[in-house]
């Protein structure tokens, strides 16, 4: 992950959000196994934290960070709806399915904790659980807004997703008996 903010964050907000940012990362990694730490450049995930005036001016960063991203990300980005505190895309490479590049963008005015939810939504949802659903629950990966930060359940499922018995690509039928598999592995022992 690679972290950008805008230049109107002080340094002493730029340290609380980068250790937020750190500490959250290696709890992805925890969870996916997969490594995930923060880097100053060259980083696939790249996390912008930008005022309302920086964003709306970010779109020739965005394309030089970037390469590739569709004009209307970056219209998307650019133009986000005021209601909208964060947002994050994850690219894969032509028709792959994997994931190998991401942007999140969160707005640098928002309170402590609203800023913290951000981090967590935007930055696990890069990972790959990319669809809400109102039946993952207790969870953030769920639009109801009722919880603000990652979640075990959250974690149970990151686990899911990177288990190597699975592999981008694979068809529900194929998938479906390994995810139950894994699934009753994790919980076993555990009072549901």
């Amino acid at each position: 992950m690679q972290v950008e903010y805008g230049a109107s964050i002080s340094p002493a907000q730029r340290g609380r959000i980068g250790s937020d940012i750190r500490s959250f990362a290696a709890r992805l990694q925890r969870a996916t196994g997969h490594p995930v730490s923060v880097t100053q450049s060259g980083g696939n995930f790249l996390v912008l934290l930008l005022s309302e005036d920086e964003r709306r001016a970010s779109g020739p960063r965005l394309s030089a960070l970037v390469p590739g991203i569709p004009a209307s990300d970056v219209a998307a980005l650019t133009d986000l709806a005021p209601q909208n505190y964060c947002t994050v895309f994850a690219y894969s490479r032509g028709n792959g399915s994997s994931y190998v590049r991401a942007v999140a963008l969160i707005r640098s005015e928002l309170p402590n904790r609203l800023m913290l939810s951000c981090i967590h939504e935007e930055l696990a949802q890069g990972m790959g659980p990319a669809n809400d659903s109102p039946t993952v629950r207790p969870s953030i990966f769920n639009d109801d807004e009722e919880f603000a930060l990652l979640t075990y359940h959250d974690e149970l499922l990151l686990r899911i997703l990177y288990d190597p018995r699975l592999h981008p690509g694979m068809h529900e039928a194929e998938a479906r008996p390994i995810v139950l598999q894994i699934a009753r592995e994790l919980l076993a022992g555990q009072s549901v």
